[in-house]
């Protein structure tokens, strides 16, 4: 707070006062809208007219539309707190948001192929790697400018993704989506570490359970080394077997890494329960991977949902409501909407990961159901927060 300008933030739109205000709103309503195109279109609606697959799209508008937003709002927001320097803000922060919103509504219209789309969509996110870039040279945090390089093998996996979807390749486009999904939950297991077992510490009253050495080290690098794998390994007998035993080891040490953070604390705690629930879906996601590379009668989608619906639901929807409790000056208490909001999301992520893998017949009710859940979810989330994000600070600070 003392390293900003009261008067000239107090000139700013508040909605772009800090990345994580238009981002997690911006992301949120975004959600809320894919999945209800994404009904439509399974109910026979011809609600996206442009797009060749609606499956492609799908996909990749929850991945790179929808969590890449999140995860840019976070991190220029907390990019802020970890340099001391000023972040994105005014008019840089709204030109970045438009650049991330226009390809999402160009989309359903235009089509994934249109060159417009392609090149917005391929644009934002470097400009925002840049962006944080400059406070990290300047401070010589050299431990932040691994979101520089992260960012920028994001927008790699994007383009390969539009690549894909040139080539009419689908295998291509699946071993892309998988492996961005689990890039997405190798950076939550790494912002996990540094905050879930502090948030439990401070919301508990007890003291925070410190690091293992071996066992961050094992669980970080196997998950990412799962994500290079997934992208780079030809898929044979013998590689499908060695990345299965990789996950496997990955899972085995994050469901060990996440009973130490006193798990058993959170129970009363609505914004923790939700981010050990959603966190508990990455070694089950990445488990249900090795059974589907094993051929064990579950295909690869079903256990990316794992992944997506699951711990990306849950986890994000956990931290954009603690987040932006925080960064607008109010206690850290949910309301008791949201924390319906937290049961719906998670009741999505079992409905769409496990309903299909017991009853294969309810398939479509699953994905239905599941969406429409989703849709309650982060729509209660819009509507609690909507005053929250786009007003100033409840305690009259800046940001």
């Amino acid at each position: 707070m003392q390293i900003l300008d009261t008067n000239k933030e107090n000139k700013i739109w508040p909605l772009f006062r800090l990345g994580f205000r238009v981002f997690f709103l911006g992301g949120a309503l975004f959600s809320v809208l894919a999945m209800l195109l994404w009904i439509l279109t399974l109910s026979g609606v011809d609600a996206l007219p442009g797009v060749q697959n609606p499956i492609w799209w799908h996909a990749h508008e929850m991945l790179f539309g929808f969590a890449l937003a999140i995860v840019a709002g976070f991190v220029v927001t907390a990019m802020q707190n970890w340099t001391g320097v000023p972040g994105i803000k005014s008019w840089p922060l709204a030109i970045v948001a438009g650049l991330w919103l226009l390809p999402r509504l160009l989309m359903p219209l235009r089509g994934e192929l249109n060159p417009l789309v392609i090149t917005l969509d391929l644009l934002w996110l470097p400009i925002v790697a840049g962006m944080l870039a400059l406070p990290v040279l300047k401070t010589k945090q050299w431990r932040n400018l691994f979101f520089v390089p992260l960012f920028m093998f994001f927008t790699s996996l994007n383009a390969l993704s539009y690549y894909a979807a040139i080539s009419g390749n689908w295998l291509l486009s699946e071993r892309v989506f998988i492996a961005m999904a689990l890039a997405l939950c190798a950076l939550m297991t790494v912002m996990g570490g540094r905050v879930m077992p502090f948030f439990t510490a401070r919301a508990t009253n007890t003291e925070k359970v410190a690091p293992i050495s071996w066992l961050e080290k094992l669980s970080l690098v196997s998950i990412w080394l799962s994500v290079f794998a997934w992208l780079a390994l030809p898929r044979t007998p013998v590689t499908n077997a060695l990345l299965a035993l990789l996950l496997v080891v990955a899972a085995v040490a994050h469901v060990y890494r996440l009973s130490r953070w006193n798990y058993k604390l959170t129970g009363t705690v609505p914004l923790l329960w939700v981010l050990y629930i959603g966190y508990l879906f990455i070694p089950l996601g990445l488990l249900t991977l090795a059974a589907a590379l094993l051929r064990m009668g579950i295909s690869v989608s079903l256990a990316s949902h794992w992944l997506t619906a699951g711990a990306l639901g849950a986890v994000v929807l956990g931290m954009i409501a603690r987040v932006s409790l925080g960064h607008s000056g109010r206690k850290l208490e949910v309301t008791r909407a949201m924390v319906v909001a937290f049961v719906l999301i998670i009741l999505a992520a079992v409905l769409r990961s496990v309903l299909p893998m017991i009853a294969p017949s309810m398939t479509m009710h699953a994905y239905h159901s599941s969406a429409a859940l989703w849709i309650a979810a982060y729509g209660i989330f819009c509507w609690v927060y909507w005053p929250i994000l786009t007003q100033p600070r409840a305690d009259g600070h800046p940001g």
